[in-house]
């Protein structure tokens, strides 16, 4: 019997991390031996995870010899440093962060979409799509598989658990701040007077707000979370020249990223034959029924794996259009479930080339 291969983790005690120690708990177990990686001043904590109670381990190179699986949750300029590190010692690695997306040579791969895509990597590397990307493209790809995607128009409503467990912390003590006060948000500025200077990740007031904003500043007023929605699409569908834009907006909402789709196709659709695509697609679940009050919502998805899909119409406008509102678990399917998911293709290679 071949040996099960080895996995490493790093950026474990993450909020990303954390999840992918539950997921691998929980999933079909391909793996030997796991290894928890983080910071120095992580070294030495213990985690649970698929049963056992590992030891996190400080980040080095001598961390990953025998490897054969690395998967990276950390923030890029770490993924830039330690992931060619990683592939020097043995490892394919798996990539969370935005490192390594644009690169020619890494592919960008989503299971359900390109999974034949792992085996295209040249670097030894391989990423990992953003989490607002992924909980839209897994339910656009199926409708563009049926009628030939040529343009997305994208509004997002994104959760504070992107920005990491401080933007999570940072909108559970402004609703401390507000709580009870009835008159907050009927007059200007009494909202950001009641929560304070403490913004945490954040340009303005979550609390009882939405910031049209996420990301970085780019060149013409662009976002940088806007401009991964168009690249990291393109990429992902093989559409080169697919038309995108996109508008991304924070939202107080604890996990759960939301998208608002207007896509263009190449010929008619039918808002039924859509709801039959997606309803049998891998990774989305079906949640349209507005007479019985069925949407997908955030708190709902939170804490499952789909894309939950509704909304779904076709355009008044133009019969090649379909609107629709797609929501997933952004710290699931948005990073550490794909993560994995990317992983267990790798294993099964492995194991395959074993035997």
């Amino acid at each position: 019997m071949a040996t099960l291969p080895t996995l490493a983790v790093v950026g474990a005690t993450g909020a990303v991390g954390t999840v992918m120690c539950d997921l691998l708990s929980s999933r079909k177990n391909v793996w030997g031996e796991i290894r928890l990686i983080a910071s120095a001043r992580s070294a030495g904590q213990t985690r649970m995870c698929r049963g056992e109670e590992l030891t996190v381990r400080a980040l080095t190179a001598e961390a990953f010899d025998g490897v054969d699986v690395v998967m990276f949750d950390v923030p890029d300029e770490i993924s830039a440093q330690w992931a060619p590190v990683a592939v020097s010692r043995g490892a394919v690695a798996v990539d969370n962060s935005a490192a390594f997306r644009s690169d020619r040579d890494v592919p960008l791969v989503v299971p359900e979409i390109n999974p034949e895509q792992v085996r295209n990597r040249p670097k030894g590397i391989i990423a990992n799509a953003n989490c607002t990307t992924l909980t839209m493209i897994v339910a656009v790809a199926p409708l563009h598989r049926e009628y030939g995607l040529r343009e997305l128009v994208l509004s997002s409503y994104q959760a504070v658990s992107g920005t990491g467990q401080v933007g999570v912390d940072t909108l559970h003590d402004q609703l401390s701040k507000i709580a009870g006060d009835r008159v907050l948000g009927s007059r200007p500025g009494n909202v950001r007077q009641a929560v304070g200077d403490d913004l945490g990740p954040f340009p303005a007031p979550m609390a009882l707000n939405v910031v049209p904003w996420a990301g970085s500043l780019r060149d013409g007023g662009w976002s940088s979370e806007e401009l991964k929605l168009r690249n990291e699409s393109r990429k992902i569908l093989g559409l080169p020249d697919l038309k995108v834009s996109a508008t991304c907006v924070r939202v107080p909402v604890v996990t759960g990223h939301s998208v608002a789709v207007h896509a263009v196709f190449g010929t008619e659709v039918d808002a039924e034959g859509a709801r039959e695509a997606l309803r049998n697609a891998p990774g989305v679940i079906l949640v349209d029924d507005p007479a019985a009050g069925e949407f997908p919502m955030p708190i709902d998805a939170v804490g499952t794996d789909p894309s939950w899909v509704g909304r779904i119409r076709r355009s008044v406008d133009d019969p090649r259009a379909l609107d629709l509102f797609v929501t997933g678990d952004n710290l699931r399917k948005g990073a550490a479930l794909n993560t994995a998911q990317i992983a267990e293709l790798l294993a099964a290679e492995f194991l395959a080339a074993a035997r």
